[in-house]
């Protein structure tokens, strides 16, 4: 009876409307997306016009114009795979714990990733891309069951409150540890301080193939996790009841968020509130369907990044202000909207 309803549901004339609107939504975004990053080429310190970019696309960098979009193209394609990674990731934490202050960054799993590679750069001397991406996705892993843990101590288990708190507690342990771990090294303070800002100045092609391999596997694991993240919309007993492996399924749609997050940590640093934001603005246009809103949350999340970078670059002209710092003037009034309105007391 349950499926031959859900069958006879996708014939109904609103729900195909329903679906044709979030189509066409979904295009009007990915077009969106493509003008940012044609914009992103095109402005920085030296705007550059059309003919430079596509002889710069041809392989050519003859001139200071194509040079300088031979520079940014790698930054662009970093600023959008950034993005979207964080806004898939957002969306997907925010489903495993039906939580709506989830996000890589308040519940830790960046920091988590952050104290990893500082660790790894001071103790151990990892250099190399991979290795950074190693340990960052290690960290970010280490992290969430940590925090999962604390939240699900005590009466009632792992409630979204909980895991809130937990998540923010964690997230300034281990900013302070990273502190503790910088400070006697100044010979990578420098660095250190500067990639925790987070940011996508500096990318090369070179730097994104180490990164895209785990960047894929969290694309396809955290996409094919829709249906799953639905099953858990509806609580673990309903889910159950219809057949889902509740622990099973929770662990897969992680495991996909964690790879976004310890590869998007690795090579940009730890960008926080786009997990926030992106899911709950795609979720005005995708509602609360997974099989629509993570594709919706990846594009829009590309869209902020892009946005956020070229802003930087053209309020601080001749220089530029990261990402992280734009990002988190936009999330963090945003973050304590979403507290008011969704009365922490009752979440």
């Amino acid at each position: 009876m349950i499926a031959g309803g859900a069958h006879d549901r996708h014939r109904l004339p609103g729900y195909r409307h329903l679906n044709r609107t979030r189509g066409l939504c979904l295009l009007a975004t990915a077009a969106v997306l493509a003008v940012l990053c044609g914009l992103s080429v095109a402005i920085g310190t030296r705007d550059v016009g059309l003919n430079d970019i596509l002889s710069a696309l041809g392989g050519r960098v003859e001139t200071i114009g194509e040079a300088a979009v031979a520079v940014r193209m790698p930054r662009t394609v970093l600023a959008a795979l950034a993005g979207a990674a964080l806004g898939l990731s957002g969306a997907i934490m925010q489903g495993i714990t039906r939580n709506p202050l989830a996000d890589p960054g308040i519940l830790g799993v960046n920091m988590g990733a952050s104290l990893a590679v500082v660790i790894g750069v001071a103790w151990f001397n990892i250099s190399s891309a991979n290795a950074y991406v190693w340990t960052a996705i290690g960290g970010a892993g280490c992290a969430a069951v940590f925090v999962y843990a604390i939240g699900s101590l005590g009466r009632g288990g792992a409630s979204p409150l909980k895991l809130s708190l937990a998540g923010a507690a964690t997230s300034i342990a281990f900013a302070s540890l990273v502190i503790a771990v910088v400070l006697p090294r100044n010979d990578i303070a420098g660095g250190i301080r500067s990639w925790q800002i987070g940011g996508v100045g500096g990318a090369t092609f070179e730097r994104l193939y180490d990164v895209l391999p785990f960047l894929a596997a969290g694309f396809v694991i955290s996409l094919l996790s829709a249906r799953k993240l639905n099953s858990l919309a509806l609580g673990d007993e309903l889910a159950a009841g219809l057949g889902e492996r509740v622990a099973l399924a929770r662990a897969i749609s992680a495991f996909g968020a964690i790879l976004l997050c310890g590869a998007t940590t690795a090579i940009c640093g730890p960008i926080g509130f786009v997990g926030l934001v992106v899911p709950h603005l795609c979720r005005l246009l995708a509602g609360v369907d997974h099989r629509w809103l993570l594709p919706f949350s990846a594009l829009a999340g590309a869209c902020l990044l892009l946005i956020a970078d070229i802003l930087g670059r053209v309020v601080a002209r001749p220089g530029e202000i990261d990402v992280g710092i734009i990002t988190a003037l936009v999330g963090a009034p945003f973050f304590i909207w979403i507290v008011r309105r969704q009365k922490v007391r009752e979440l």
